[in-house]
């Protein structure tokens, strides 16, 4: 995980490292900060990053959660140097839970797009095209 955020996504730039988006803050409605990616998961067959896995929650590491926003769900802000949602905090604490089968099962994703409100990735080739 990137650890140093200074500069890490150059303005105007349309392309950004996996290694940058990781540690990227989250913020949802209202400027609230939500989490942090931790990492992001990619539709290895149609080539569309489908999740970033938020990390909220928790005291010095103790009792943190990750759950996963569907890309769609994301837009970054340049001014901010960070990743804005309409996800609020109560939605991802909430959201279906993730384990280690969670993404090879597709009754997870689409209660995960559900949940959320967001059109799935599998259901648009455009989206995060």
């Amino acid at each position: 995980m990137s650890t140093d955020r200074t500069d890490s996504i150059t303005p105007g730039r349309k392309l950004i490292s996996s290694d940058d988006v990781e540690g990227a803050y989250v913020y949802g409605s209202g400027d609230e900060r939500i989490g942090t990616i931790e990492e992001i998961m990619i539709d290895c067959v149609g080539g569309r990053v489908a999740y970033a896995v938020v990390d909220f929650g928790g005291f010095l590491g103790i009792g943190r959660s990750e759950r996963p926003i569907p890309w769609s769900a994301l837009s970054y802000d340049e001014d901010l140097d960070a990743f804005r949602t309409n996800i609020t905090k109560e939605q991802l604490e909430n959201s279906p839970p993730l384990d280690d089968d969670s993404f090879a099962s597709t009754d997870w994703e689409s209660r995960t797009h559900e949940h959320y409100t967001v059109q799935p990735y599998w259901s648009n080739p455009s989206i995060n095209r």
